[in-house]
């Protein structure tokens, strides 16, 4: 797969978890790859990891609900490689589960600006750098719960029906431009912040987590990066639009 030699991919969430892994691999592939994120430290430590291996990358500290961070980092990202090929918008937050009655304004703000106003943010200033190229490549993070739901997590799963909402818009209106837009939606993925931070080392719960995908496991997040690996790359060139759920076959069902 050479789509990615002498090409810049900027991945958004890049310091941990799915968005690391994929950052990594882009860079294996031949990438130049801009990584943000909201933790300098653990930013460092994704260059640190591509640079080793011999990569190319670039951190810079973004919160993506910030529309001028968002745009300091595309900007940074044409001043260091000159181009936009790729974008991975990864960065999200989490709902801890709760009863409707119990959900609060600050709540909703804090889901809805990292998980949906993040996503049409960078939409929105990367699609203008892509196009100074001829074109480019973009896969924006979802979730099942993107196209189903669970009891108690509202905010969460109305964010990630939007970004499926979001992803379908965008791809038409840009489809002739050579832009193309998808999104992944991955089931429950092990070793990332979401899953620590929901399951917290209950063992129990892990095992029911599991026990509903029916494959019996959960994804690992090498896994999730390969499919958005693949979305972005030249393998999928008539693919826009389109949300690609990874699921271990939990929606099948």
């Amino acid at each position: 797969m050479h789509s990615f030699e002498n090409k810049v991919a900027l991945v958004t969430g890049g310091t941990s978890g799915i968005g690391r892994v994929t950052a990594e691999k882009l860079a294996s592939l031949g990438a130049s790859v801009v990584v943000a994120g909201r933790s300098s430290e653990k930013g460092a430590l994704t260059v640190n990891s591509i640079e080793a291996a011999g990569g190319k990358a670039l951190f810079v500290k973004t919160d993506v609900s910030n529309e001028e961070q968002v745009k300091n980092l595309v900007e940074k990202t044409l001043e260091a490689f000159g181009r936009l090929d790729f974008a991975f918008n990864n960065a999200g937050v989490e709902q801890t589960p709760m009863p409707l009655g119990e959900t609060t304004e600050e709540l909703y703000h804090s889901v809805m600006d990292a998980n949906v106003k993040g996503v049409w943010l960078c939409l929105k200033h990367e699609i203008p750098a892509m196009l100074k190229s001829g074109g480019g490549a973009i896969v924006n993070t979802s979730s099942y719960s993107g196209v189903i739901s669970f009891a108690t997590i509202p905010l969460y799963s109305a964010s990630k029906h939007a970004v499926v909402g979001l992803t379908k818009s965008v791809a038409l209106e840009f489809a002739k431009q050579n832009i193309r837009v998808n999104a992944i939606l991955p089931g429950a993925v092990e070793d990332t912040g979401t899953f620590e931070r929901s399951f917290g080392g209950n063992n129990d719960a892990i095992e029911w987590a599991k026990s509903i995908h029916p494959m019996g496991r959960l994804a690992k997040p090498g896994e999730i990066a390969d499919s958005v690996i693949y979305m972005l790359s030249d393998a999928a060139g008539f693919m826009t639009g389109h949300s690609l759920i990874v699921d271990g076959g939990y929606t099948a069902g």
